[in-house]
């Protein structure tokens, strides 16, 4: 199945804040407002006002678990980590849509980055001030677009030359994300990647299907249900096909057992994309890739993909952001539309996804504006997301409180 039918089904197509709230119209809308308002005591009789229905009251708040989640000890480590509000923003070479990507330009620019957050130019000692020689690392990415738009696989091998150095196992390094067949449609295989894991929660059988000869899901026992689940009071049914992924209905979201069971540090590898007229990275890529049942989660985008962060298996074990702006989207996103495609040539380092997030919000509207795809910045509402992040204490959202550190290299 494509992946625009994919997203299509799963509800994750267009399930994002709205852009349609242009320039024109805004100030249409405050024109009108304050007309009413000097023309209101003419056009309604003083006798007529208590007849006037009130104003209905705005939808209910869906409540989540979160409260139970907040109660949770944190940890030496949880986020946003080592560095919060630090970002480091490296320029690159350019990296021509449609052309292949120079791995080792890439290995250099990675290298650098690494270098300016942790202020040290030893790779093996940059990269051992997040990870150890026991850690199970899991690389976070995102094959969303497959080949279109995804994590590259040449960032990816930079990351890991980087945790072996520091002297992670090879065999201890796992690329992971929820589907496993985006994954190897976007160039994470076995082949690609020799000695490396490669993990998915969602998956097709051997016969290429979702359910077995019985009728089970073969990813059935992919995902924790013995862990605390993200739970939220709204619920979706799926068909059968949907079903295949999203694992469960309810109203609970189960995390991967990737990530309770498997790996003990994270390396999040998210993409610079939008959804609507915001940007969805960091804290997205985390949070829907790492839970079942997401579909039903659009309905309160601006927490679900920031609550499930709070939880300890993702607060206390992701221990670096590594943004892949090399290529970006700035519309027809979450997906990957290729006439929306463009050569970004950034790559986003830190620990506090909250800071980072904010920094890629601010790319892509910058870009939406600049090719007209999008009038009003209104930043209030399109990144309330990251203000609901900073009060779980996952980072910081202010951009006065956010240190940029430019680093170009060119080429």
């Amino acid at each position: 199945m494509a992946k625009d039918d994919i997203m299509t089904l799963t509800g994750e197509k267009d399930a994002c804040p709205s852009d349609k709230f242009s320039r024109r119209k805004f100030f249409a809308s405050a024109a009108m407002v304050a007309a009413g308002a000097a023309l209101a005591p003419r056009l309604i009789p003083q006798e007529k006002v208590q007849e006037q229905k009130p104003t209905p009251p705005p939808p209910a708040e869906i409540k989540t678990n979160i409260d139970e989640v907040r109660k949770i000890p944190r940890v030496e480590g949880s986020l946003p980590g080592k560095y919060p509000g630090k970002v480091v923003r490296v320029k690159t070479g350019a990296n021509p849509v449609g052309q292949k990507i120079n791995g080792a330009r890439v290995r250099k620019e990675i290298n650098a980055g690494m270098a300016e957050l942790t202020g040290e130019k030893n790779m093996g000692r940059a990269w051992g001030k997040f990870v150890g020689k026991k850690d199970v690392v899991g690389i976070k990415v995102n094959p969303i677009g497959e080949a279109i738009l995804s994590t590259k696989p040449e960032v990816v091998d930079a990351i890991i030359e980087g945790l072996l150095a520091a002297g992670v196992p090879k065999a201890n390094i796992i690329i992971w994300d929820r589907r496993l067949f985006q994954l190897e449609a976007a160039g994470f295989t076995a082949a690609r990647f020799p000695g490396i894991r490669i993990l998915g929660t969602e998956m097709k059988g051997p016969n290429g299907e979702f359910y077995d000869g019985k009728g089970e899901l073969w990813a059935k026992d992919n995902i924790d249900r013995e862990a605390l689940p993200y739970v939220a009071d709204v619920e979706q049914k799926y068909d059968k096909e949907t079903l295949g992924y999203m694992i469960n209905e309810g109203k609970s979201s189960y995390f991967t057992k990737i990530v309770t069971e498997t790996v003990t540090k994270i390396v999040n590898v998210p993409i610079l994309k939008n959804a609507g007229a915001t940007a969805t990275c960091c804290l997205k890529n985390l949070s829907y890739g790492a839970l079942s049942n997401t579909s039903r989660l659009h309905k309160l985008w601006m927490k679900s993909v920031v609550e499930p962060c709070a939880f300890p298996v993702l607060r206390d074990k992701v221990v670096l952001n590594i943004v892949d702006g090399l290529q970006a989207c700035y519309d027809g996103g979450p997906g990957a539309n290729p006439k929306f495609i463009y050569d970004a040539n950034v790559l986003l380092f830190g620990t506090d996804p909250v800071a980072v997030d904010a920094v890629a919000h601010d790319i892509v509207v910058k870009e939406r504006m600049a090719r007209g795809t999008q009038q009003v910045d209104a930043r209030g509402r399109s990144a309330a997301f990251l203000e609901i992040a900073d009060g779980l204490g996952l980072g910081v959202a202010a951009r006065e409180k956010i240190k940029i550190a430019d680093v170009k290299l060119g080429g």
